[in-house]
């Protein structure tokens, strides 16, 4: 994949600034990428974009589908123009913080206005439009259906549904769309609404110059319409319909236990061959990938080559072991189907050359963080002396890591590191995230991305994710005064004389 020189910045839809509560997709991410354009950058990186739940801690990483939006990114403004909703009612709106999401306030404000929007759109008649999108999406009627049958099952998951629900019983599953056909409707809708929502927001960004760069968690959710819709592309036990092994990783930088992710692993192969269904989910879910972004990121992508597995009976990742992915086969095969792949190779952590091998024989850059830069010698990887150009994008943190200034002034960097920092960024530390930032932008590597919380040299207190930890992660907002001009001409000026905004 080639890719431009340029530079970008990371932060999630949720993330984004506006009075509902969470951001969505309207007024405030127009208004995020006439930021970005006016500061000279050409990406947008952006987390997994599927609904999520309280019981997954609202992880983007756990979502309940590998295809749908989140229906509370929906942006109530354009419904009001449209007619759909009152604006007397989202004049109503409680107050919400400019700072953290709470995700359960949010919905308590979301679902009837979504609500309302479904009565009025079919009280007027679906429109062609929506018969198009329904008929085009092959993902949607199952992923409508599995919602409908968790709120009637009082959200537990599919797998402690009565059996015949959850095993997908032909007669009983008839019995139960006649029976919730208002409901599912009202699911194809909210897909319908944040697609046509997404499309325009897309070609916005695009025709100021910003690519959207979007990301694939490897796994998907247990509990999830992808697992209960095709359980013959996962390791289940058809008696329980549980994992027989998760996924997850290790021990390693994030925790001495590992992380047990507890995703489902999939069968790669059935009776000895590639596993064709599987392979086809794949293609499917690439296809709904590149629709709404330019380039994809795949999260854990050494998980093709080899993955970690877990005894699902396992409370760690420490007694796992290493088996063999698909490979080189699965990405021939996704070329052949797809065409190109613009994707870039989340290859952190313990990576084997076979890894490196991989994603370099297909043309997929890897990534570089800064923050694992100073923490051994001077072959350190990351550091970008020993950068191989455009096979890498570089990046001063991604949401896993604290921000740079919560990072460089912890206790999980020693003076010894704190030390090398400083000379290799011939800097006091004072101004940390912009000196890394500087740092990214000079590089050789092609792209240069920043968390929104470095541009604006925010500490711990605004970190994305803890990994390994439940509590209080995937909250973060950007406060509407922090957009500002001062912040875009800074960086521009920084991105321009890094060589990183593209002529016309």
């Amino acid at each position: 994949m080639e890719m431009t020189r340029g530079s970008g910045v990371l932060l999630h839809i949720s993330s984004l600034p506006g009075r509902y509560g969470i951001g969505t997709l309207g007024g405030p991410a127009r208004e995020f990428v006439d930021f970005l354009a006016e500061a000279g950058q050409s990406y947008w990186q952006f987390l997994p974009l599927g609904p999520v739940s309280k019981v997954a801690s609202y992880s983007p990483y756990m979502s309940f589908s590998a295809f749908a939006g989140n229906r509370f990114y929906i942006d109530p403004d354009q419904l009001a123009a449209e007619g759909l909703v009152s604006p007397a009612e989202l004049a109503a709106a409680p107050v919400f913080s400019d700072y953290q999401v709470d995700f359960a306030r949010v919905e308590e404000f979301f679902e009837p206005i979504l609500v309302q929007a479904f009565r009025a759109f079919i009280a007027d008649g679906p429109s062609e439009d929506y018969a198009d999108f329904c008929e085009r999406e092959s993902w949607l009627d199952d992923y409508a259906f599995f919602m409908a049958l968790k709120e009637s099952n009082g959200q537990l998951p599919w797998y402690r549904w009565p059996a015949a629900i959850g095993a997908r019983h032909p007669d009983t599953l008839e019995a139960w769309r006649r029976k919730l056909a208002d409901r599912i409707d009202f699911h194809r809708f909210c897909q319908y609404l944040f697609y046509r929502q997404w499309d325009e927001l897309r070609a916005y960004a695009n025709s100021r110059g910003v690519a959207m760069v979007g990301d694939i968690p490897i796994y998907v959710g247990h509990d999830s319409a992808d697992v209960w819709a095709n359980p013959d592309c996962f390791r289940l036990d058809p008696a329980t319909l549980l994992p027989t092994r998760v996924a997850g990783v290790p021990p390693d930088y994030f925790s001495a236990t590992g992380q047990r992710w507890g995703n489902p692993l999939f069968r790669w192969r059935v009776d000895g061959r590639e596993n064709r269904r599987l392979y086809d989910w794949w293609g499917r879910r690439f296809r709904a990938m590149f629709r709404i972004a330019d380039i994809c990121r795949i999260d854990h992508f050494r998980g093709f080559e080899s993955f970690w597995e877990i005894d699902f009976e396992e409370a760690t990742a420490v007694n796992g072991r290493w088996s063999k992915g698909p490979g080189r086969k699965f990405f021939t095969d996704m070329a052949e189907h797809i065409g190109d792949l613009p994707i870039i190779a989340e290859d952190l952590g313990m990576v084997t050359p076979e890894v490196l091998e991989l994603r370099r024989e297909f043309g997929f850059p890897g990534m570089k963080v800064l923050q694992f830069a100073f923490d051994s010698d001077e072959k350190n990887p990351y550091l970008p002396h020993n950068y191989r150009g455009i096979d890498s994008v570089v990046y001063t943190g991604t949401h896993d890591n604290d921000t740079t200034l919560g990072w460089f002034t912890g206790d999980q960097v020693g003076a010894e590191t704190r030390e090398k920092v400083r000379r290799y960024l011939h800097t006091d530390g004072s101004e940390i995230s912009r000196d890394l930032i500087r740092l990214a932008l000079a590089s050789v590597a092609a792209i240069a991305i920043f968390p929104m919380q470095d541009v604006l040299g925010f500490g711990n207190d605004c970190r994305m994710n803890r990994p390994g930890t439940s509590v209080g992660n995937w909250r973060w907002r950007c406060a509407p005064r922090f957009l500002n001009r001062e912040t875009a001409a800074w960086l521009k000026d920084e991105t321009e004389f890094y060589n990183r905004i593209a002529k016309e």
